[in-house]
């Protein structure tokens, strides 16, 4: 039995290897980078500048092996991690729906399904997987336990009356922490795109990979390596309906297969820059523009600070943080303002507040919130005129992610569905 204080040293220790049980290369730790302290265009709020949040695994019980076909309990409560505002949210378009309450992924070379408990609790599942203890560490850094959601969402709660006020009815959305060639690689795939689309490409893709089982009916595949990525034509892509991106994913693989490092050590090395350093190195890359750029910082590359901005984060953001703009069309040289805003409100794990403002303005979620929360959007000036000018033109309602500068990332046509 693997005690906490030993799974917390494992789970750091995890997070410099490469799937250890896969026939993958192992890598070696990233090289260190001599600029490993953020540059914000603005102070940092010091709610976190003195202090990081606890390690909720600290002070879990230890993990207990599980008798086949049974759920073990991650022991977190609901506040920590809510599945159905963790997945189906746009982070990640591999996971699936196969039960209630409950979802079915791939984490390296494990084959895992999550289910959220009648106590709140959250229960996993290893289907397939060749070491239970190299499963159940990728899972939970895979889920980012590392960080407490609650005690960051407590800090969020005393620096903004509407985020306490949305918090008690959108607990539990949790940021991921991916794989960063799995992230790339599907946001490569978001470009102007739609959630069913993107999951197609995804699909197709990940079949690429060694076959792991099936659950709910999906087949479900470990991620491919670059090297047997790099074995698909551009034609093939075309094929399975990737149209344009086709060829950014081709160019993509190759570029990473040109590192001196090797791809996948060129990208865990990302984690060690700071922010604008990252989305630089990852705008090298063919069809890596700002916007997934962006995606890829926040959702795997630990940069917690990213703020992804859509027209609707812009009406919230003008009407509670930078009210002085209330009217103003809303324009990629204006972002850098919202993320201004948003990192002076909430500091260094501002994208985690504003991943909850984002999920509160899917139309999912406005169904069963209280109709309050809705004021933001019923003040639109100067919008009639726009949408019109605009409706035609997709592009022209990308979801923008901001960090200094203008990155967008997912179409809008994600957010509306």
């Amino acid at each position: 039995m693997l005690q906490s204080n030993q799974f917390v040293a494992s789970l750091t220790k995890l997070r410099i290897m490469k799937r250890k049980t896969s026939s993958q290369p192992a890598s070696s730790t990233p090289p260190s980078s001599p600029h490993q302290s953020p540059h914000f265009p603005v102070k940092l709020n010091s709610i976190f500048d003195s202090k990081k949040p606890k390690n909720i695994l600290k002070n879990s019980p230890a993990i207990t092996t599980k008798a086949s076909g049974e759920w073990v309990p991650l022991s977190i409560g609901k506040s920590e991690l809510y599945l159905p505002l963790t997945f189906p949210t746009g982070q990640t378009f591999r996971w699936k729906e196969t039960g209630p309450l409950q979802y079915t992924g791939v984490i390296g070379p494990h084959l895992v399904s999550l289910k959220q408990l009648e106590n709140g609790d959250v229960g996993y599942h290893f289907h397939h997987t060749e070491c239970e203890e190299s499963a159940r560490l990728a899972l939970f850094d895979f889920l980012n336990l590392g960080i407490s959601l609650s005690e960051i969402w407590e800090e969020f709660k005393v620096s903004d009356l509407r985020f306490c006020e949305l918090a008690s009815y959108l607990e539990g959305a949790r940021v991921l922490r991916q794989d960063p060639l799995e992230c790339l690689i599907q946001f490569l795939c978001s470009s102007n795109n739609n959630i069913g689309r993107i999951t197609k490409m995804v699909n197709f893709l990940s079949s690429l990979g060694k076959y792991l089982g099936n659950v709910g009916g999906y087949d479900f595949h470990e991620f491919p390596e670059i090297n047997r990525l790099a074995m698909v034509s551009e034609t093939e892509l075309r094929e399975a309906g990737f149209g344009y991106r086709a060829k950014y994913i081709i160019g993509t693989v190759e570029a990473l297969q040109s590192k001196p490092s090797g791809g996948l050590q060129w990208l865990a090395a990302l984690r060690k820059l700071n922010l604008e350093e990252a989305v630089d190195a990852l705008a090298s890359l063919p069809g890596v523009g700002p916007k997934v750029a962006a995606c890829i910082a926040l959702f795997s590359l630990d940069q917690h600070h990213a703020i992804p901005v859509d027209t609707h984060v812009w009406q919230i953001a003008t009407q509670y943080l930078i009210p002085e703009l209330s009217g103003t069309r809303f324009t990629p040289k204006l972002c850098s303002r919202v993320a201004d805003a948003f990192v002076c409100k909430y500091g260094k794990y501002a994208g985690w507040a504003q991943t909850l403002l984002f999920i509160a303005e899917l139309p999912s979620q406005k169904a069963i919130l209280p109709s309050r929360f809705c004021d933001a959007e019923k003040v639109k000036p100067a919008k009639s005129k726009e949408r019109k000018k605009g409706a035609h033109n997709a592009r022209s309602r990308n979801i923008v992610a901001v960090i200094g500068g203008t990155i967008s990332y997912l179409s809008a046509t994600v957010v509306s569905l």
